[in-house]
């Protein structure tokens, strides 16, 4: 009898009417929206966000997007931050963020710039390659030519800007003769001297002012360009460390050290595109035969399906790992922007050997460092933990034992369940 109720239940037709006359109303509803609805405006406004967002998110972000991104999320945690604590403590915070994010944010300029030739031959990234290109091309030909000085300087490069803003500032160019002159207190005292020792003295001036001085700064920027992240790291995380906040101090380290695994990973890219360019593609495609067609020679070629294995295989692995490190970079872009730390085996270790643990009781030192609270516990483990949640917040289990003690508990638990019945 119960089997024939649940088999009734099925057969009643449960349609809208049905429902509707089961309870005794009626409901008007509008088939169709006009075109001055609301709701059909909205519902347009939402498919055409969905739309670009998908276009966008095919089509890949150049670096305008990306710094777009980042002063977004910037700002959003600076409006929380205001709310958490007040204006001044939040601008600190939100400060020490930026100049954080900054270190990774100049690092992915470089590692994109290396990549820029081969990020184009992928979808995703070609806009960032196309970005990089135009960004490379652009510096050199402000090197080079020297047009349009300091238009083109990116707010990341404060060394260039205030180069740029010099040199803007002791140079005067006639509007109507176009000559140039040089406004500095140097030139503006030989320009006041009579004729007979001005003849005297501008040989000495121009071969200053045109040859040893560009000279001098040619070779100390190269001299700087080598050794400026190393003196300014060492400048302000070692003998001003009293003054660096521990996150900037802490990202800082963590970026040199991961510079010496960055260069076997850059190092191999490289070899297997060298490979893949000047090994497999010149011999991918190989002439078969050549056949009389008329007047003429028509040569017949093939592709040699293992080489042509090959060469998609190494375009997968340069896909891979060129998404695996900038992927990383974004990653700890995020958290210094956002004032977070993140656990990576070895490399944390190494970092903190040299800048010490975070001091707790400052809230400038930014987020959760779960791994330093268990540093004891981690001596006495069989197996080493290697994740401690997002942010840093810590997990309660480890992440190799973790799942097989909770798999073992739960089959325990349906054995015991299974006798109990």
């Amino acid at each position: 009898m119960l089997y024939s109720l649940r088999l009734f239940l099925f057969l009643i037709n449960s349609d809208q009417p049905t429902i509707l006359n089961w309870f005794d109303s009626t409901l008007n509803t509008k088939t169709t929206l006009g075109q001055d609805d609301p709701i059909y405006k909205l519902i347009a406004s939402l498919s055409l966000f969905k739309n670009d967002l998908l276009q966008k998110v095919q089509d890949g972000l150049n670096l305008t997007d990306i710094e777009n991104v980042i002063f977004f999320l910037i700002f959003v945690r600076f409006i929380i931050l205001i709310f958490r604590y007040n204006l001044k403590t939040s601008t600190y915070i939100t400060c020490i963020g930026i100049f954080a994010g900054y270190l990774w944010y100049r690092h992915l300029i470089d590692i994109v710039t290396m990549y820029s030739q081969l990020l184009i031959k992928f979808p995703y990234w070609r806009k960032l390659g196309v970005s990089a290109i135009e960004l490379q091309r652009s510096s050199v030909a402000l090197a080079k030519t020297d047009m349009q000085l300091g238009s083109n300087v990116h707010w990341y490069n404060p060394g260039k800007l205030f180069y740029y803003a010099f040199t803007k500032g002791i140079i005067h160019t006639d509007p109507d003769s176009g000559l140039r002159y040089y406004i500095d207190p140097i030139s503006m005292i030989i320009s006041n001297l009579n004729e007979t020792n001005k003849a005297r003295i501008l040989p000495y001036y121009y071969q200053v002012y045109n040859v040893i001085i560009p000279y001098l700064v040619e070779t100390i920027g190269e001299f700087w360009q080598q050794l400026s992240g190393i003196v300014a790291y060492a400048m302000l995380t070692r003998v001003g460390k009293r003054y660096c906040p521990y996150l900037v101090r802490w990202h800082w380290t963590f970026l040199l050290i991961m510079g010496f695994l960055e260069q076997v990973m850059i190092f191999f890219i490289f070899r297997v595109e060298y490979f893949q360019q000047n090994v497999l593609e010149p011999n991918l495609v190989f002439n078969v035969a050549t056949q009389a067609s008329g007047s003429r020679a028509v040569t017949l070629s093939a592709t040699d399906p293992n080489l042509l294995f090959q060469f998609n295989a190494l375009s997968i692995v340069l896909l891979v790992c060129i998404s695996v490190h900038i992927g990383s970079i974004f990653f700890g872009l995020l958290h210094a922007i956002y004032g977070q730390y993140f656990y990576i085996p070895l490399f944390v270790e190494t970092t903190e050997l040299h800048i010490g643990p975070r001091p707790k009781n400052s809230i400038y030192s930014g987020g959760n460092t779960a791994w330093q609270d268990e540093k004891q516990a981690n001596i006495y483990r069989k197996f080493p933990k290697l994740w401690y949640g997002w942010f840093g917040n810590g997990t309660k289990t480890n992440w190799i034992t973790g799942p097989v003690q909770t798999f073992f508990r739960k089959s325990v638990q349906k054995v015991i369940r299974l006798f109990k019945k």
